[in-house]
């Protein structure tokens, strides 16, 4: 169902149910519990969500509903609760894209901080095929990356994107060969754990909230949050390691 795994200081969260990789409220109440532990455990300083097999997320299980017509508002709260975790993750996070990501299996891609695609991946919004609203985030970071009219129309028409077209979107940052997928991705974390990732949380909050911010208010954030690094064991050692012309030693604190 998840299979989580350490590399160094790097925690590895993989879905592993069968074929698509179909999200339940067993696998999100599984996820939500592995990003919380994340979250408190020091050791972790970034984490990689991938999936097993042929697919990184198909996105919800329509058959664990049954012939029930589903509450769609409560059980979107299990879906918000990890999109929330990952991103409020004090920690970086990369998605690695093994196979195809639908809707909110690709939601829950988008709410990382970086997307790797294996070149057999492939992506798609998938809601509208079945007659409902984007959810778990798209309608938030998909306008935020493509902009609204590419968004509408991944939105309305659904189209499948290749990893290539993905990246030319800018959807994903980098489309990698099958074989080194979670190798990059590893490369990528490890490099992002061993930043001041302390002062990457504080950058990522200034991000989120900048779309709603005046140009007055996002300089007072900045200076609040400048004020929070600058307190910071990593500030303190960047500059010490700038001054002695050594690689800094960050902790994350």
């Amino acid at each position: 169902m998840l299979e989580k795994t350490r590399s160094e200081n790097v925690l590895v969260l993989a879905l592993n149910r069968p074929e698509v990789n179909a999200l339940t409220s067993e696998v999100l109440s599984a996820l939500a519990e592995a990003l919380e532990e994340a979250r408190k455990d020091p050791g972790v300083r970034a984490l990689v969500l991938t999936g097993k097999g042929r697919a990184f997320s198909a996105g919800q299980d329509l058959k664990e509903f049954g012939d029930q017509a589903p509450d769609y508002e409560a059980h979107l709260r299990k879906y918000n609760r990890v999109v929330e975790a990952l991103v409020y993750l004090d920690k970086p996070t990369v998605a690695a894209l093994n196979g195809a990501a639908a809707g909110a299996g690709l939601s829950l891609a988008l709410a990382c901080d970086f997307r790797l695609a294996s070149e057999e991946a492939s992506l798609t919004t998938a809601f509208s095929r079945i007659g409902l609203v984007p959810d778990s985030g798209m309608t938030f970071f998909l306008p935020r990356l493509v902009g609204y009219a590419k968004a509408l129309e991944l939105i309305l028409l659904s189209p499948r994107l290749s990893a290539r077209e993905a990246l030319e979107l800018g959807l994903v940052h980098r489309v990698v060969a099958p074989e080194r997928l979670l190798e990059e991705a590893l490369g990528l974390a490890h490099t992002l754990a061993q930043g001041p990732t302390r002062a990457f949380a504080l950058a990522k909050k200034a991000l989120l909230e900048s779309h709603r911010l005046s140009l007055e208010e996002a300089l007072a954030l900045e200076a609040v949050l400048q004020g929070e690094a600058g307190q910071s064991l990593d500030h303190q050692e960047g500059v010490r390691a700038f001054l002695e012309k050594r690689p800094p030693r960050f902790t994350g604190r």
